[in-house]
């Protein structure tokens, strides 16, 4: 199966075996011996398939059994936190500042996010007119779950204005191309924070308010690994949403 993909992928690349390995830095009988089943080495691997246009895993699937369904995903956790308060600020502005392809935030309300920085809102659009992706979810301040969240975090009906706040710290964001702000009524277990292949969770404790949870720090390394199914449960509910601009919306304030 190996020896079928490399094959395919060479030929789909138009190099021949001798190009591939002028530029692999190898002999021409090391492929042929690829493509009768071995395996190279790593650094090799990763030359290979970045040359190919491919993904090391894709090319040689048993060399990178982290990768396959199943396989322990704990090397993902960066760190992991008592609290969300815990997490340093430093952390937080690096990843806004890193970020360059992809923003997804989902919770309730998050201010502090956009209190990171004097101008968040602005670093924040910068990026999306540099090309980078934002999707913000924010909870209907007005739907139901809002008021049962409220009542079980013991908020004393402060909830809703809150994400209200939030919603009114946004500035140039909902008018930015490529950002995208959405509504959401549905009750979460835990905010993601993503920011391209690094992201924050905070799965939710009984009674506990946001900056009291527990959270972990997570990097991307597998397609079946705890950041994906994070990611996973981000666009579901992200397909729930309503547009924060839509039906008047742009009226919320605190």
């Amino acid at each position: 199966m190996a020896q079928q993909r490399l094959e395919t992928a060479i030929l789909r690349s138009g190099l021949s075996s001798a190009e591939l390995a002028d530029k692999a830095g190898v002999d021409v009988k090391t492929v042929n011996r690829w493509l009768a089943g071995r395996t190279p080495h790593r650094r090799t691997r990763v030359r290979v398939a970045e040359l190919l246009g491919e993904t090391e895993e894709t090319l040689w699937p048993a060399a990178r059994p982290d990768t396959q369904a199943g396989a322990p995903a704990t090397a993902e956790v960066l760190g992991a936190y008592a609290h969300r308060s815990e997490i340093p600020n430093d952390l937080w502005i690096s990843l806004v500042h890193k970020a360059a392809h992809r923003i997804d935030i989902m919770g309730y309300a998050y201010p502090f996010v956009l209190e990171l920085l004097p101008k968040a809102s602005e670093v924040i659009a910068a990026k999306c007119l540099a090309g980078c992706d934002v999707r913000l979810g924010f909870a209907d301040p007005g739907c139901d779950h809002v008021a049962e969240r409220d009542t079980l975090e013991q908020m004393n009906g402060t909830l809703p204005g809150r994400i209200r706040n939030a919603l009114s710290m946004l500035g140039p964001l909902p008018d930015t191309p490529g950002c995208r702000v959405g509504l959401h009524s549905t009750h979460l277990y835990n905010s993601v924070f993503r920011f391209d292949d690094e992201m924050i969770v905070t799965p939710y404790l009984f009674r506990a308010r946001g900056y009291q949870h527990t959270a972990l720090y997570l990097r991307r390394l597998s397609p079946y690994g705890i950041f994906e199914s994070f990611a996973d449960q981000f666009e579901q509910i992200w397909q729930t949403t309503v547009p924060y601009t839509e039906g008047g919306s742009r009226g919320l304030t605190a």
